[in-house]
C-alpha cells in the first residue's frame, strides 16, 4: 500500500516545481480526503503523538499531515492541496502570529477560515501552559535533560524571565528539541488537558 511518507515527499517536491503526478497517484491510492497544513515537525510530532493516544490511524482514515516547512508556505501547498490541485478539504494549525497567512491561503484554494486552529503564541506554549511548569520540567528531568535546562536558566538573559518563557525558550535551543518535546509533551496529557486548538483540529478531521 502506498506510504503518507512518500506521499507528503512527492507533495514537497511539487511544492519544489517538480511534476504533480505522482502526488496525484499517491493521493487516489491512498483515498484522500482532507489536507492538514501544520507549519513544521515539531507540530506533526504532537499531532502524530495525540493520534496514537486516541487510537486514530489518520492515514487510514484519509486524512494527510503535511509540515509544510513554516507558514510562509501555506498559499502554494494549500493550491496543490485544496480545490485548485488535488482537490482535498483544507485544514490546519498554526501560531497566531501566523493567522492571516493561514486564512488567505486556505480562502484562495477553497478553504475556509473556520478551519484554521489557531494557538496563542504557538503550540509549545499551549502544551506548557496544558501541564504546567512544574510537570514540563518533570518531564525534561525524565529525558535527561536537567542539567542542559538549568544552564539555560542560569543565564543572564534567561534569570528573569518568568519560568513558562524559559521552557519556550529552552525548547527551541538545539536542533531537533522541539520535535522530541512536542511529541513528549502531548503524550503526558490527560484527555481533558488537550488544548482547545489541537483538540479542535482533531473534531475537525
Amino acid at each position: 500500500m502506498a506510504d503518507m511518507w512518500a506521499f507528503r515527499d512527492a507533495v514537497n517536491g511539487w511544492a519544489a516545481g517538480g511534476p504533480n503526478g505522482p502526488a496525484s497517484e499517491l493521493a487516489e491510492q491512498l483515498r484522500l480526503r482532507t489536507a492538514v497544513l501544520l507549519e513544521g515537525p515539531s507540530d506533526l510530532a504532537a499531532v502524530d503523538a495525540l493520534a496514537a493516544r486516541r487510537g486514530r490511524d489518520l492515514a487510514a482514515e484519509g486524512v494527510c499531515v503535511v509540515p509544510m516547512g513554516g507558514a510562509m508556505s501555506v498559499g502554494r501547498y494549500a493550491g496543490l492541496l485544496g480545490a485548485p490541485g488535488l482537490g482535498l478539504r483544507l485544514t490546519g494549525l498554526c501560531d497566531v502570529g501566523e493567522r492571516r497567512f493561514y486564512d488567505r491561503g486556505l480562502e484562495r484554494a477553497g478553504g475556509s477560515r473556520q478551519d484554521v486552529h489557531v494557538c496563542a503564541a504557538d503550540l509549545e506554549d499551549e502544551l506548557i501552559r496544558a501541564l504546567g511548569t512544574e510537570r514540563v520540567e518533570e518531564i525534561i528531568r525524565g529525558e535527561g535533560d536537567l542539567r542542559a535546562w538549568q544552564t539555560l536558566q542560569r543565564q543572564p538573559a534567561h534569570q528573569d524571565t518568568p519560568r513558562h518563557q524559559q521552557l519556550r525558550r529552552f525548547f527551541g535551543t538545539k536542533k531537533g528539541r522541539k520535535i522530541r518535546y512536542g511529541g513528549l509533551l502531548t503524550e503526558a496529557l490527560s484527555p481533558g488537558e488537550v488544548p482547545a486548538p489541537l483538540d479542535g483540529l482533531f473534531a475537525s478531521v
